[in-house]
């Protein structure tokens, strides 16, 4: 019924076991669970979206950490700080 990757078992067990709880209640309702471990984006717009987004969010992070170390490099000088 799974495969040997454990990650699979669970989804199976999940199936399995809802459907069969459905059949006792004589519903004919089916759940359908399948687990897949990467997102996978067959649209264009969206693999660009996430690109830029990406691209986006790390040119902030890159423009705000120089000045950090700047400040704590003037911090040390101030309180004449002596490295190893």
């Amino acid at each position: 019924m799974c495969s040997p990757e454990p990650i699979n078992c669970f989804p199976v067990l999940v199936n399995i076991l809802s459907n069969a709880f459905l059949r006792l209640f004589n519903s004919t309702a089916r759940f359908r669970v399948w687990s897949a471990l990467f997102y996978r984006a067959d649209n264009s717009d969206v693999k660009f979206y996430i690109f830029y987004n990406l691209l986006n969010h790390l040119l902030i992070l890159a423009a705000g950490l120089p000045p950090l170390f700047a400040m704590s490099s003037v911090e040390d000088y101030k309180v004449r700080s002596m490295s190893c």
